[in-house]
């Protein structure tokens, strides 16, 4: 299973990392990252639209499915069957948007490993496709001021609030409702809480630990999703319609 993961998402992404340093000799390797990074993402948009779409699509038969809870509450195999039933009905499938993300979930870790393992500026010769070549130099300044191997409190104080913001902006655009009562909707708030805090102090202490190549990563990331996010709340929640 190791040795598939390197083959089919590793290796690829490494050796996308190099062809990019070779395409672009002239950027230094921290804007290489950056590119790479939205590429990656753009690559990536629109499993994470069907993603976002799936979650719309729940949020807006959330008042039925909860009128079907209340009528069956006492009898949870018959709450169960209704449920089911309506899916069908509806056409839903509950699992679509988990399924979307599981399947993006094995590229962001390999993006993320591959820049705490880069090497840069060594290349991993034995990992390079026979097309890609070593690159004759790469610089390593990040727009002439700091080395990407570094570490930078700057750049991952930048990472912890850019976290912060895009938690925050994907938990709007799922319209968590803070006013609904019951187990569910207070295990929903303390999770977003948890999320909203808890992650950004996580992002930051990562950021640091690692490197600048590592921070510019999550902040490229943080930014594109926090777009990613605007976007489709201008699109598509206004066309969700409550059953």
């Amino acid at each position: 299973m190791k040795t598939l993961y390197h083959l089919l998402i590793s290796n690829p992404l490494y050796n996308g990392l190099v062809l990019l340093i070779n395409f672009f000799p002239f950027f230094d390797a921290g804007v290489i990252v950056i590119i790479f990074t939205i590429i990656i993402k753009l690559i990536l948009l629109p499993l994470s639209i069907k993603a976002s779409l799936a979650q719309i699509e729940m949020k807006s038969h959330e008042k039925a499915l909860n009128e079907i809870k209340e009528k069956h509450k006492d009898n949870k195999e018959e709450h169960a069957k209704k449920q089911i039933e309506y899916y069908k009905e509806h056409g839903i499938n509950p699992f679509a948007s988990l399924f979307i993300l599981i399947v993006q979930l094995p590229i962001i870790i390999g993006l993320y490993q591959i820049f705490i393992n880069s090497g840069l500026p060594n290349i991993n010769t034995t990992l390079l496709y026979s097309f890609v070549s070593v690159p004759v130099s790469i610089n390593m300044m990040f727009l002439n001021i700091i080395n990407i191997t570094e570490k930078s409190l700057f750049l991952a104080v930048i990472v912890g609030i850019t976290t912060y913001f895009q938690v925050s902006t994907a938990s709007n655009t799922q319209q968590v409702d803070l006013n609904q009562k019951g187990m569910q909707a207070d295990i929903a708030r303390n999770m977003t809480t948890s999320m909203k805090y808890f992650l950004p102090l996580l992002m930051f202490y990562i950021s640091y630990r690692f490197s600048v190549g590592v921070a510019l990563y999550l902040i490229t990331s943080n930014l594109f999703a926090i777009a990613q996010e605007i976007y489709i709340k201008k699109k598509y929640h206004k066309q969700a319609i409550v059953v």
